[in-house]
Parts: structure tokens; sequence; C-alpha cells
């Protein structure tokens, strides 16, 4: 597993540079996970690592494979001085945490929800998991694991959450894309949902 973390840790340096600050979470029975904080420009990303080092397993499977499996790391990206975002460490590692904690697979298109605001004054409390491959490359592993998915976090208000559920990932990225909506900005609104 370190070695798994060490090769993480090496691709996120590759793609978004050196971390400015990292926190250290760990939650009764898991394992611990970090979240890196990376600055560029105006922009702020938050990454996980932690997540990857066991496979996610199905949760109706009688043994989980402790080898093959899918792996992933959550990327978040916000624009930098707008809100106090960096309170947004404890909610990603409660989402990196949730494959150990719910047995839960994390894969683009699903829903995730911590139940409160993302940060303070944040009118999110719920994120889009959008498809890899766009800011930080894959990460291929020796057979037979799976490789290891950076996967981004798209804030969702709590009617684009009840909007997706509804009519799906798809439509709901589509209409953010069709208004131009800046999904990096800490504190917008809902996009027009009519």
């Amino acid at each position: 597993m370190e070695e798994i973390l060490a090769l993480v840790e090496a691709r996120l340096r590759t793609a978004l540079g050196e971390p400015d600050a990292r926190a250290d979470v760990t939650f009764l029975g898991t394992d611990r996970i970090q979240v890196l904080r990376f600055i560029d420009g105006d922009v702020v990303r938050y990454a996980t690592l932690g997540m990857s080092g066991q496979p996610m397993a199905d949760p109706t499977s009688p043994r989980a494979d402790p080898v093959k499996g899918p792996r992933a790391e959550l990327v978040l990206s916000v624009r930098a001085g707008l809100a106090d975002t960096d309170q947004v460490l404890r909610p990603l590692a409660v989402l990196a945490a949730s494959p150990q904690v719910e047995g839960l697979i994390v894969a683009p298109g699903a829903s995730l929800d911590v139940g409160q605001p993302l940060w303070p004054g944040a009118p999110f409390s719920s994120v889009l998991v959008a498809e890899p491959g766009g800011l930080v490359e894959d990460l291929e592993l020796d057979a037979p694991m799976d490789p290891v998915h950076f996967l981004p976090l798209l804030p969702m208000t709590h009617n684009e959450a009840a909007w997706k559920r509804v009519r799906g990932a798809q439509e709901l990225q589509e209409r953010w894309l069709s208004h131009g909506t800046d999904l990096r900005d800490p504190l917008r609104a809902s996009v027009a949902l009519d």
C-alpha cells in the first residue's frame, strides 16, 4: 500500500506541482487519508491521498479482493480567496474514506453527500464525480491491479443534486456547460433548472 501511495503522490506532484500544505485525517477502523493542497494561480486544488491504497470492493461480494478492483483519488478545484475553502479538508477525507467505511465504489456519475456545507457558507453539501483523465492522468499499476483514477469533484447545490437524481449526471453537466457555469466558484448560485 505504501508503494502505491508513493506512486500516487508522485503522479499528483507531476501534474499539479508541489503541495503547499497537507493534512492527515484518520477515522476509526480506516487507513489514514491525507489531503494535499496545490496552488495554481487563482485556483486551489485539493487532492486526496490514501483512498487508492486498497481497491474498492463491491459491498454485495462476500469477500473483498485485496488486489483487484477499482482504485481512485479525489480532486477538487476552486477559486482562491473567495471563501474559506481550506475547511473542505475533513469533508474530502470523509468522501475518500467512504469506500472503506460504507463499502461504496466511487465512480464517474456518482453523487456523494457529506450532509453539511463543504466549507463555511458553501451552498454545496454534495459533489458530482466527473470523468478522470483530464487534469491528472490515470496511474497504471502492475497487473493484476487496476489503474488509479483521479476523479474530479464538481460541487452541486441542493437543487442541482435533486435535479441530477431525476435527470442524470450527463444532463446536469450539459446544463452547466450551456449556461457557462463557473464550477470553480466556491459561492456560485444554482444553475437555472427550468
